[in-house]
């Protein structure tokens, strides 16, 4: 699956154009861990100014995860956890990939805890499709639907899909000051 991402401003004249319509140059279907697509739409390091400067900013590389005040807004599919229990799963070869569908993000992942991270972020998503399965640290698991959303203030957590079919989330991450 593909997610179309359109980009909107102001030309010279002050007229509404499209500026991009398109997948984000950033999707990546993982080859190594089967129905995992991270899709990075945009992402700005500060606080965004208009009017809009043309750059894409996710043409290049470099983290999702902004400084306070930054943003960042992807769409992750996540397939059954079934895909990572398969006899076949490679997790030396997922990992890097990993690494690359979600720089910053990915880094925050527990090694001795598979999936488990914190982020030094605010979270705002919403479950666009399939069912998923919200766990965080003190063993509390959170079902959500299709529909459903959530907001997340830096809470250790990890996204489980004991499913048969994939999940797919909308994520915007707001960096948040931590004290």
């Amino acid at each position: 699956m593909t997610f179309r991402r359109v980009v909107t401003a102001k030309n010279a004249s002050g007229k509404s154009v499209v500026v991009s319509d398109g997948t984000s140059p950033r999707e990546l279907a993982l080859k190594h861990t089967p129905g995992f697509i991270s899709a990075p739409m945009w992402t700005i390091a500060d606080v965004p100014t208009l009017p809009f400067d043309g750059k894409d900013t996710m043409a290049g590389s470099g983290t999702l995860l902004q400084p306070a005040g930054g943003s960042t807004f992807f769409v992750v599919t996540f397939p059954p956890d079934g895909v990572m229990m398969s006899p076949e799963f490679r997790p030396n070869l997922a990992g890097p990939e990993h690494l690359a569908a979600a720089p910053g993000i990915a880094e925050t992942f527990e090694m001795d805890n598979p999936g488990m991270h914190t982020t030094p972020t605010v979270d705002y998503g919403v479950v666009l499709t399939g069912k998923i399965t919200l766990e965080l640290d003190d063993g509390v698991v959170v079902n959500l639907a299709a529909g459903d959303t959530f907001v997340q203030h830096g809470a250790r957590h990890a996204w489980r899909n004991p499913n048969s079919e994939p999940a797919t989330i909308a994520f915007v991450l707001i960096g948040a000051k931590v004290d």
